[in-house]
């Protein structure tokens, strides 16, 4: 089965007008004699089966301090919430952060106990869906780490590690993990709980914060005939704890976690808030088999807090083996403008005599611009190879303003590598997407860069091909006909020898403009501004390559949810028929951008992709 619609229309357009509403307008444009096809029978695989390995490492990335990032294509963090543990039983800690709802990043210390080296295996670790939050723990106590996460409707999910300390092998999962009277545990869905033996019974212990500021207690009163605990409610208020933040009037998304920071023998409690810009340390002044949590919080650390823009998840752990455990959380983001923490958001901290002393704010350093990044490839500098420009949603540093960063493509035969220069100085918009080729046939790159809501802006390159200036030309701006978010691409459709253009929006449309122009003088007429009915869902990004290598352009569309949708080219260069292809096989991130480019010069196109996250991902072309 399949249907057509044809590129020759006298169609009904929407243009704005003088009065309010919309008024019709009648294009009858020649452009080309094919058809588009949406074709819903299945394609043979042997026709063009595309292939992608996902890669964090392999081309050596400098920052602007001239220093090579560890995990330069991790895709970026807004809201990592860490935890440190043995999981394959060598003696050294490896780390596991959790970025997106469901998935587990797992990141194997492939150092020592006193020199950890941390190397990026999985974005889902054992492909287990953890949902919200999740906790390694011990639960049945056999002597290896289990893993419970949150479930639909806010219960909890148990993995039972069915394997071995050094090999573990996580069971299926048991949804609705009950308490002792059978029912299902609840907990609000967006808190972080914690598992311990508090009151050193032999007995572990569940806490749960709510929403309210408060916190449930649940104690072990035995095993089921699993070998689970039994968890029984003991009070809905443990120790009459009640946070309150933002002047003592709201309650907020918290993280829960103990850890003995006197080293006094009993747990004390570390609380982050929504509400609360630091961590609050509430002392444990009892002993271990009698705590007493009934003291004030107080922000942390006393002479010096910590400030961040809130929801601060903590945990301790010992990585430099000199028996002092050292102060690690994520922030994620709460009350307090998370635009400031959308890149450093993984703290590692040392006690030392004189307090604590910042290591780092970046944990895992890698190519990050905050969020919503957006990748382009471009010769920037003029010297026969591709730079790479990100941009981003809104700077972390001026909240005025969205940046688009520069990566100067360095490599040297046998290596690859890009080195970050000053960003390009256009300034004053958000969700900047650039799309660049030379506009006015003077020899040299200009832009077109999409917005938020002042459509797509042209840049002039006022100044050489090697020494870019771009200069603003409102006059030549290109304005949606309704809807935001522009994400312009530049492609000769027709193969006429002009530039056309295409522009995605948050709509999940797409929109079409016919150079009516030149090379030199482009004229963009808005033929359709819903391309054929294609809506990915929300905020289309289109993009075009010959990835079946056929010498036509390919259409590939990035979205914000579902992978990134291929449309091959099964007509000419000059009459295109798009033949929907399904989904490109990589893990593409939540509002997935990709960009194509054969980095390693092996003849095939690589595909990096931009993201929520801020960052970038790597996926090879593994076809050769």
């Amino acid at each position: 089965m399949k249907s057509q619609k044809c590129l020759k229309w006298g169609r009904t357009l929407r243009v704005s007008a003088p009065v309010r509403g919309w008024i019709p307008l009648a294009f009858f444009l020649s452009f080309l004699s094919g058809c588009v096809t949406t074709r819903t029978a299945e394609r043979d695989p042997a026709v063009f089966v595309p292939s992608y390995v996902q890669e964090v490492y392999g081309i050596e990335v400098l920052g602007t301090d001239g220093e090579s990032m560890d995990h330069p294509f991790h895709g970026g963090f807004n809201l990592p919430r860490p935890q440190l543990l043995d999981i394959d039983g060598d003696l050294d800690l490896d780390l596991f952060v959790q970025e997106l709802t469901g998935h587990i990043k797992y990141f194997e210390n492939t150092g020592t106990p006193t020199v950890p080296s941390f190397i990026w295996r999985s974005d889902q670790y054992e492909g287990l869906d953890v949902g919200e939050w999740y906790r390694f723990v011990d639960l049945d106590r056999d002597g290896d780490y289990d893993l419970i996460g949150e479930t639909v409707f806010s219960y909890v999910r148990f993995f039972r590690n069915e394997g071995t300390v050094t090999a573990p092998s996580f069971a299926a999962p048991l949804d609705s993990l009950p308490d002792a009277a059978g029912e299902p545990l609840f907990m609000d869905r967006q808190n972080i709980p914690t598992i311990i033996d508090l009151d050193c019974d032999g007995f572990l212990d569940l806490f749960i914060g709510r929403v309210s500021g408060t916190v449930l207690h649940y104690e072990s009163v035995g095993r089921d005939e699993s070998g689970l605990p039994r968890f029984q409610l003991v009070t809905e208020r443990f120790e009459d704890i009640e946070i309150l933040g933002m002047f003592a009037t709201l309650h907020g998304a918290n993280a829960l976690s103990f850890h003995d920071i006197d080293q006094d023998g009993d747990q004390d409690l570390f609380w982050g808030d929504f509400f609360e810009a630091g961590i609050l340390l509430i002392s444990n002044t009892g002993t271990c088999a009698e705590p007493n949590l009934r003291n004030e919080p107080v922000a942390y650390p006393p002479d010096d807090p910590i400030k961040t823009s809130g929801y601060n998840s903590v945990l301790f752990a010992d990585l430099d083996g000199d028996d002092t455990d050292e102060l690690l959380f994520g922030v994620l983001g709460g009350a307090f403008n998370p635009n400031t923490s959308a890149v450093e958001n993984l703290y590692y901290m040392d006690p030392t005599p004189d307090g604590l002393e910042t290591r780092t704010k970046t944990l895992l350093s890698g190519i990050d611009v905050g969020a919503d990044s957006y990748p382009v490839f471009a010769d920037l500098d003029a010297d026969g190879d591709e730079d790479l420009l990100l941009s981003n949603k809104i700077s972390t540093h001026d909240f005025n303003t969205g940046v688009i960063h520069y990566f100067e493509n360095t490599s040297v035969t046998g290596h690859l590598r890009w080195e970050q220069r000053e960003p390009l100085n256009i300034g004053g918009h958000y969700n900047l997407a650039p799309a660049v080729a030379d506009l006015d046939a003077d020899g040299d790159l200009d832009m077109l860069v999409g917005t938020w809501n002042r459509g797509s802006l042209y840049f002039r390159n006022d100044g050489t091909p090697g020494v870019p200036d771009f200069v603003l030309d409102e006059s030549r701006t290109v304005t949606l006909t309704r809807g935001s978010n522009s994400t312009p691409v530049l492609v000769d459709i027709d193969a006429d020898g002009d530039l056309d253009l295409f522009i995605g929006e948050s709509s999940g449309d797409l929109n079409f403009y016919r150079n009516t122009g030149s090379a030199g003088v482009p004229q963009f007429e808005l033929v359709s501004d819903k391309f054929e009915g294609i809506d990915v869902g929300r905020r289309s990004v289109p993009r075009f390559a010959d990835l079946d290598g056929d010498g036509d352009q390919d259409l590939i569309l990035g979205r914000e949810a579902g992978g990134v949708l291929l449309y091959l080219n099964e007509g000419t260069p000059e009459v295109p028929v798009f033949v929907e292809s399904g989904m490109l096989p990589a893990p593409f991130p939540i509002l997935a951008v990709p960009a194509f480019t054969d980095i390693d010069l092996d003849g095939d196109l690589d595909i990096f992709s931009g993201g929520l996250g801020g960052g970038l991902l790597f996926f090879r072309n593994a076809q050769h």
